[in-house]
């Protein structure tokens, strides 16, 4: 390593942790020749995952975008906040942890729509909507008969 001060390259190691839930290391270095300090941070390089749009685009997967949509689908129901940002997390990872580094909206709309149908039907059907541009009544009507048939078929858990 370098030291940033005078350019040498010989530095030593004073003090090393792990930082952001371990997904990142931190050392703190000492140059031989300077002798003044300087840190260093290493971190995993994930690979980007690119999300492929109805139109054909690319585009790079952007959680935030996600949370957005979920924040909107959650709105005035019994739910916090962060649990937009949790299942973003979630879904971000499951994507990452299968390797999948392109994928398609209508993936990532799936797993959405998934996780709220078990959290808050109502958050459900708002994402549906929006996501299915259902543009009639009879759409939502529909989408809420097949989760009413579901539900209602179900043994209690």
């Amino acid at each position: 390593m370098q030291c940033p001060f005078c350019g040498h390259t010989e530095t030593r190691v004073s003090d090393k942790r792990e930082t952001d839930g371990q997904v990142s290391t931190r050392r703190r270095r000492v140059c031989v020749k300077c002798h003044r300090r300087f840190t260093t941070y290493e971190r995993v390089e994930l690979p980007e995952i690119t999300v492929v749009k109805k139109d054909g685009r690319h585009e790079p997967f952007g959680r935030e975008k996600l949370v957005l949509g979920i924040l909107k689908a959650i709105e005035k129901r019994p739910i916090p906040s962060s649990k937009a940002e949790e299942l973003a997390q979630d879904i971000e990872q499951g994507l990452r942890r299968k390797g999948m580094g392109l994928v398609s909206s209508k993936h990532v709309g799936e797993l959405v729509m998934r996780r709220l149908k078990s959290l808050d039907h109502v958050a459900y059907v708002r994402f549906a909507s929006v996501y299915r541009a259902f543009n009639t009544l009879s759409e939502f009507e529909t989408e809420v008969e097949r989760l009413l048939t579901r539900t209602q078929t179900r043994p209690p858990a």
